[in-house]
């Protein structure tokens, strides 16, 4: 593997249309592969700009399969690159759509398929079917073989989301975002990268994009240099407001030497002492009418 690893944030506003969300994707990607990237990575449901129509009919109508020619034109652009894509839409599932993420690798290869698992059921994504697991997979880049995770938004405030991942062998996690990027969102980003050692990028909709600010984020969870004193900040980027493709360069040979000696993610849990995270039961202040499980 190469000492580095370059994911392009492609912190981008939506057009008015799929076509236009289309032509400006592709141009991105291209974009971000002239700037050396590895993985190219979306925000959050690109295929409409994070738009959810109220009609259950509307959306089902906006919603798109995984083989469309929409999904499909970066599968063959990610062949034509060399070069891995992380793209997100609206994908048509039953009995209601799924927010997901596909990514494929420089071959063009759907490796991985993910959709949110933690749907926010206080709001537009109620009308969403949420997906059932996260999933872990090896990307061949042309730099080497790394594990590639995914969570999408609202499931970063889930520390059992990461920790999956982290348990299923993710170096690097990929995280497709739509909201305002403040600074507890950023703490828990932080964390997630902390306490499992794993390298976290976040792509968020640039300022301009309904309750959207962009900020989009890498961390790559390195807390302790031997060269260093004290604690570091495990931050690599952190974009400002505006559109623009961000590259985050995270250093896989120092993380995977990291995570040999350091004392968090799955080196000292007690798993056995556990059994009440996954209880099912929800008492008060916490019983909410609209929670789905």
């Amino acid at each position: 593997m190469s000492a580095s690893l370059k994911i392009a944030l492609l912190q981008l506003l939506p057009g008015k249309s799929q076509a236009e969300n289309l032509q400006k994707g592709l141009d991105a990607c291209r974009k971000a592969k002239e700037q050396g990237a590895d993985i190219a990575l979306f925000p959050e449901m690109w295929s409409t700009g994070y738009v959810i129509p109220e009609q259950i009919d509307s959306s089902q109508a906006t919603a798109l399969s995984a083989d469309s020619p929409f999904v499909t034109a970066f599968a063959r652009l990610a062949q034509a690159l060399d070069m891995a894509i992380g793209i997100t839409f609206l994908e048509a599932w039953e009995p209601l759509p799924r927010n997901t993420l596909c990514l494929f690798d420089r071959l063009g290869r759907c490796v991985l398929t993910y959709a949110k698992v933690h749907t926010c059921d206080f709001g537009d994504e109620r009308r969403l079917t949420p997906g059932q697991d996260f999933y872990v997979t090896e990307l061949d880049t042309a730099k080497g073989r790394v594990k590639i995770g995914a969570m999408i938004c609202y499931d970063r405030e889930f520390p059992e989301s990461a920790r999956i991942l982290m348990l299923k062998g993710a170096e690097i996690i990929l995280v497709p975002n739509a909201c305002p990027m403040e600074i507890n969102r950023l703490a828990q980003l932080r964390a997630r990268a902390f306490e499992n050692m794993v390298g976290i990028a976040t792509v968020n909709y640039p300022l301009g994009h309904p309750d959207c600010n962009g900020h989009s984020t890498a961390f790559d969870g390195i807390a302790y240099r031997p060269s260093e004193p004290g604690s570091r900040d495990t931050l690599i980027i952190e974009a400002g407001e505006q559109e623009g493709i961000y590259p985050a360069v995270f250093p896989l040979e120092e993380l995977r030497a990291y995570r040999q000696h350091e004392v968090h993610g799955n080196a000292y849990r007690h798993p056995q002492k556990y059994h009440l995270l996954v209880s099912e039961s929800i008492d008060e202040p916490f019983i909410r009418k609209d929670y789905r499980q």
